[in-house]
């Protein structure tokens, strides 16, 4: 049986990426998807190539009104809501802090921080009635390692961690679980739409490169796998699992692979002094 079957799902951020990938899962996994994006070109399409079992609604998580509306399109169409996937996202400008502009650090917690809150907001009271559901947040490892992120972008993801286990303080009395996501390295839209189209390949080819080189797995993390994790979140499976972070990154955030460290270097008999 479908791990979803029956269950309503409302994914932010769902037209291309971690979100698309996740979305198509989903559906396959017999639940019925509100695709929300600003995306509409790519939204529209994926919607359309899914068939019946995803519906597509234009949103700027950064906006209560198309947050709260999203939500009620998954409860009008579909019956009710059991999933929501707060992951919507951009990464901010990468400036010094001493040259940061004011308005990109508002706007990018506008759409990662505000955004989730807007959507466990709405999503919990949909939930409510029904006593479950599953809410899911795309956090980051930039929320547990400083320095490889904008810092916008790591301050905002800071706060979706502490947001989720706050809401799953309280949302879990009513029997609804908040949990979150860290992604590692995924070479998705939050890094290719910033990047002229003529060196994307390169970009991707050198963040591969940077993977396989530091990552224990060697190599980055493929959407599929985020989807995967959500999927597990989403489902019954999980239903012991509530304010908890899943860091999905090969290892990277946890310390440095043996073949890069000293031990490595003792280990092929080479000497840190030679």
């Amino acid at each position: 049986m479908p791990r979803l079957e029956g269950k309503v799902a409302v994914v932010t951020g769902g037209a291309s990426g971690l979100g698309e990938a996740t979305a198509r899962l989903f559906c396959a996994e017999g639940a019925k998807v509100v695709i929300a994006d600003v995306a509409d070109d790519l939204g529209e399409p994926l919607a359309g190539e899914l068939g019946d079992c995803v519906l597509y609604q234009h949103c700027d998580v950064s906006l209560e009104a198309d947050v709260e509306a999203a939500v009620a399109k998954a409860v009008s169409a579909f019956g009710g809501l059991d999933v929501m996937f707060n992951n919507a996202g951009i990464g901010g400008d990468g400036a010094s802090i001493l040259d940061l502009p004011t308005e990109d650090f508002d706007r990018t917690l506008a759409i990662n921080l505000r955004g989730v809150f807007l959507g466990i907001k709405h999503a919990g009271r949909a939930m409510k009635p029904r006593g479950r559901g599953s809410i899911i947040n795309t956090a980051s490892v930039a929320a547990h390692v400083a320095g490889h992120t904008p810092y916008a972008y790591a301050a905002s993801k800071a706060g979706v961690l502490q947001l989720t286990r706050a809401a799953a303080m309280e949302l879990g009395e009513l029997g609804i679980r908040v949990n979150s996501i860290s992604p590692g390295m995924f070479f998705t839209r939050i890094y290719w739409g910033v990047i002229p189209e003529q060196h994307r390949e390169a970009a991707r080819q050198f963040f591969a490169d940077g993977s396989e080189r530091t990552n224990p797995l060697h190599r980055m993390g493929e959407p599929s796998e985020i989807a995967l994790t959500a999927l597990w979140l989403a489902s019954d499976d999980s239903s012991y699992v509530n304010a908890e972070d899943i860091v999905v990154d090969g290892g990277s955030a946890r310390g440095v692979r043996r073949s890069n460290s000293l031990m490595g270097l003792l280990d092929r008999g080479e000497s840190p002094l030679e």
